[in-house]
């Protein structure tokens, strides 16, 4: 497998201005060959010109984040990547890699939790090229490359966690979104490392239960924060019961026996937990 190599190349720069001064001075002997009827110099100034002309077409520009795959006659010999104008051997071919950050969306992928439940997911991946040699030699297309298997590592993932978790710290897709993030990243960097690709960040930006089942799963979550409600309710309600109790013992307002105690919290307890508005019922006494 190839391996990024640095390959030093020269000042452009410094290399134009000797080439176009050398191009000047064939110019100049040319004319000077001429003018002494002296084919040979004139010949010789002719050729040193088509060899300046030829030496230009070394000459290229790196721009920022950018780097430049040389290679002779389908030998790789190295990447340029210090920006400016450069000069290298004119024989070599010359292709441009972008070394920026780039991110895209992954497609909305339909596959099954751990749980076997249909769910809906995507994700956005940010990624960059960290090795120009594999990622023009090693794959043809990086940039597909990189999405196809981003998807197959993001249905990977899915397959391994719950949508929701089942018990108490149980790592699930919606609970825990930082550790799904970091585990959905190493998974896709796995897989692309091959391609000399890095891959920055990658989080789930779309999570859903499929269409067929979330309705279903919309009254499981409703009855669930019901439930946990009410027991949050019931508690309440009994600390405020207990509460009323001793308030009434230390004070010495009313002495109540067990039977009326009973009576008492039966009450209270309706009253704290109804979720709909009490009509209570005064006792005036018996009449004669």
């Amino acid at each position: 497998m190839l391996q990024e190599k640095v390959h030093s190349s020269a000042n452009g720069y410094g290399a134009l201005t000797v080439l176009l001064g050398l191009a000047f001075l064939c110019v100049v002997g040319f004319f000077e060959g001429a003018m002494r009827a002296s084919a040979f110099m004139a010949l010789a100034m002719i050729v040193c010109g088509a060899v300046a002309l030829l030496l230009l077409k070394g000459l290229f520009v790196v721009n920022p984040n950018e780097g430049r795959v040389l290679q002779l006659f389908g030998n790789y010999v190295g990447t340029v990547r210090d920006p400016g104008l450069r000069w290298t051997n004119p024989f070599y071919s010359k292709d441009t890699v972008s070394l920026r950050v780039r991110n895209f969306e992954t497609t909305q992928l339909k596959v099954n939790d751990h749980s076997g439940s249909p769910i809906e997911i995507g994700a956005v991946v940010v990624w960059n090229i960290e090795d120009s040699a594999k990622a023009v030699f090693e794959v043809q297309d990086v940039d597909g490359f990189v999405r196809i298997q981003s998807e197959a590592a993001l249905r990977t993932l899915a397959s391994r966690f719950p949508y929701e978790p089942h018990a108490v710290g149980e790592i699930s897709l919606r609970s825990h979104p930082d550790e799904i993030a970091e585990k959905l990243r190493g998974e896709i960097q796995e897989r692309v490392s091959k391609a000399g690709v890095h891959i920055n960040e990658a989080r789930i930006s779309h999570l859903a239960y499929a269409q067929e089942i979330a309705q279903a799963m919309l009254r499981r979550q409703q009855a669930i924060a019901i439930i946990a409600a009410r027991q949050k309710i019931v508690e309440g309600a009994v600390s405020m019961v207990e509460m009323a109790l001793k308030s009434l013992a230390s004070q010495g307002i009313v002495n109540l026996d067990e039977k009326q105690k009973a009576e008492m919290v039966g009450n209270l307890l309706v009253v704290l937990c109804a979720d709909r508005d009490t009509h209570p019922v005064v006792n005036v006494g018996k009449g004669h």
